[in-house]
């Protein structure tokens, strides 16, 4: 029957997978608009539940994941490229790292780079505890040390893994790229059958709610804006209109391609976010900002092993769950889309570059960047009554928290319409990438398919937000985190067979290494006992055949260093047939072979001396 519907739509791709998890979503932008009490009582329960039982679970789980890419870092698998041996990487170093900012990083840092540190500079996160005042020194420090163990390392390390894992086993082994087929050293073939089909469905339905997610705190952010700069209300209907042009934008690109549609709307766009990084930086107080850059940085790496551990065991206020383990879930159900997208455009990278493009270098620039935004605000904030506090703490404005910021800044309106802009065109990118990743992971492949398909996903993904933020009975901030924080959990579950499975598949794929060879050194006497041995003619002692020296003395040269994995050639001495055929030199029947050297007690017993 699914396969009689799927030719009827002309569709090409895996019909199980595609219609199981459209009719998934289907159903729940249904079930949620006809019965939103219900709905929201089950979603309410289930994210209480999971936060006060697993909230340790999210923590511990990320912590394990940061650990395990570092060691892949330090270990000799970091030399594995991710495709054939020979193959360079297939973009450059910027257009990488454009694509990889667009795609999991700007919206990120649009929405959360003021409200973030301002939020628990107001309301310290270990005031009760530590006894930090709002608005202190204290609390600025602390809330930098939140902000950046929120979207660095740990953050990064949630996308860094699953696009590890799809880089692997699609440029390595050559497999479909779906998150089946990461279980492969696990399940074998069975990643075609029903439980891999189940994989492959959930982990769909998660990049949707995942994407729902950023794409609905992106209207709620763009519809703040516009209350700003115009005066339009902060409404439903705004935020529907919002939802649509994204959407229709989106749709647009999707149509265009990932050369033409994503790839230069990314390269325009961070070219725009590093001229509005810099005219924070040069505009504001620059020193102290500067200083506080180095001195973040440092309090970050110096808290960062507390951090990762830190559970609010003692205090038990309950704000770990509304913020880290949130984060966590959130990041956690759109990274399989992040994460193939990642490893789509990595191909011919090794994994310790991989690593560091993906992991690293995303990381040092989120925490300039929340640094610098940060730092200013606290600045602002010290300098006199601002409102930005006011704002994000006591009027729970977060989405408005970057445009209350700019106003404290020369040529306001121009700078928060280019803010504006960013904003939006971060959000259009990650829908059209996320559409074309989606769709590739239902087909299972790469290859030319209907763009009605790639359309399919971005009009979900555009009713499953609009579904969250308008019809859902919380609405806004509050129901995308009680939907995100369940639809998260089974893939933290599927990380930890993610790391086995990637830690098999690179034993089973890479050789033992060869021992490391040095060179060897004649024996070393006092030099009475040289001296003793050698008038010595007891034969009740026989000393070792081999020549004994006083000064420590090579027999050959230290081993020259070459590639273990590089073919070599043996060739034979320099003008002989053996020298031009590259045959193995043999010895002439009849040559004289020279006598091996014998010690002076030797030479005696032979008579020879």
């Amino acid at each position: 029957m699914l396969n009689r519907l799927h030719d009827l739509l002309r569709l090409r791709t895996s019909p199980a997978i595609f219609f199981g998890a459209a009719a998934i979503i289907a159903l729940f932008v249904i079930a949620t608009i006809t019965f939103t009490e219900a709905m929201d009582t089950v979603f309410s329960a289930a994210s209480d539940w999971l936060y006060t039982n697993l909230g340790w679970f999210y923590i511990f789980g990320v912590t394990l994941f940061l650990v395990f890419l570092l060691y892949l870092v330090a270990s000799r698998y970091g030399r594995v490229k991710l495709g054939p041996d020979d193959e360079p990487p297939e973009h450059s170093g910027m257009a990488w790292f454009a694509m990889l900012f667009a795609a999991g990083i700007g919206s990120i840092l649009m929405f959360w780079g003021v409200a973030e540190p301002v939020s628990h500079f107001g309301d310290p996160p270990r005031g009760t505890s530590l006894g930090i005042e709002p608005g202190t020194p204290e609390a600025a420090a602390d809330a930098m040390n939140f902000t950046l163990y929120h979207f660095t390392l740990h953050h990064w390390a949630i996308f860094t893994l699953p696009a590890l894992c799809f880089a692997y086993f699609i440029h390595k082994r050559n497999l479909p790229p779906r998150i089946s087929s990461i279980f492969q050293p696990i399940m074998g073939e069975k990643i075609h059958g029903p439980i891999g089909k189940l994989i492959d469905i959930v982990a769909i339905i998660g990049t949707v709610f995942g994407l729902a997610v950023s794409v609905g705190l992106g209207a709620l952010q763009i519809n703040a804006g516009i209350n700003r700069l115009f005066g339009i209300p902060e409404s439903a209907m705004w935020q529907l209109i919002i939802i649509g042009v994204v959407g229709g934008v989106a749709m647009i690109s999707v149509g265009l391609g990932l050369d033409r549609g994503i790839k230069r709307l990314s390269n325009l766009n961070i070219l725009l976010a590093v001229g509005l990084l810099i005219f924070v930086l040069v505009s504001g107080s620059t020193l102290f900002v500067v200083q506080g850059v180095f001195e973040s940085t440092g309090r970050y790496l110096m808290n960062l092993p507390e951090l990762a551990f830190w559970n609010d065991t003692y205090a038990d206020t309950g704000w770990q769950n509304s913020w880290t383990v949130f984060y966590w879930a959130w990041t956690i159900s759109w990274a399989p889309y992040v994460g193939l997208f990642f490893a789509r455009i990595s191909r011919g990278r090794t994994i310790r570059q991989f690593i560091g493009g993906v992991m690293a270098g995303p990381a040092v620039f989120t925490l300039l960047w929340f640094s610098i935004f940060g730092l200013s605000a606290f600045n602002i904030e010290f300098l006199g009554d601002s409102g930005i506090v006011e704002t994000v703490v006591e009027e729970e404005d977060i989405p408005g928290a970057l445009f209350a910021f700019l106003e404290h800044f020369p040529a306001t309106m121009l700078v928060s319409i280019i803010a504006l802009v960013l904003v939006t065109i971060f959000f259009i990118t990650s829908v059209d990438s996320a559409a074309l990743v989606v769709d590739t992971m239902a087909n299972g492949h790469e290859d030319y398919n209907p763009l009605g398909q790639r359309l399919f996903w971005a009009l979900s993904i555009a009713a499953v937000t609009a579904t969250l933020l308008v019809f859902s009975g919380e609405g806004g901030i509050g129901a995308l985190e009680q939907v995100v924080v369940l639809i998260g959990l089974p893939f933290f579950v599927f990380g930890f067979f993610q790391v086995y499975a990637l830690h098999r598949a690179l034993r089973e794929d890479t050789s033992d290494m060869p021992l490391e060879r040095t060179r060897r050194w004649k024996k070393v006497l006092p030099p009475e006992e040289i001296a003793r041995r050698e008038t010595d003619d007891d034969d009740d002692y026989d000393y070792e055949d081999e020549e004994a020296v006083v000064e420590p003395e090579a027999e050959e040269e230290a081993p020259v260093m070459r590639d273990p994995y590089a073919a070599q050639r043996v060739i034979g001495p320099k003008g002989t047939l053996a020298a031009r055929t590259g045959t193995p030199h043999r010895r002439r029947p009849g040559l004289i072979q020279p006598t091996r050297q014998l010690n002076h007690k030797q030479r005696r017993r032979n008579g020879d001396e």
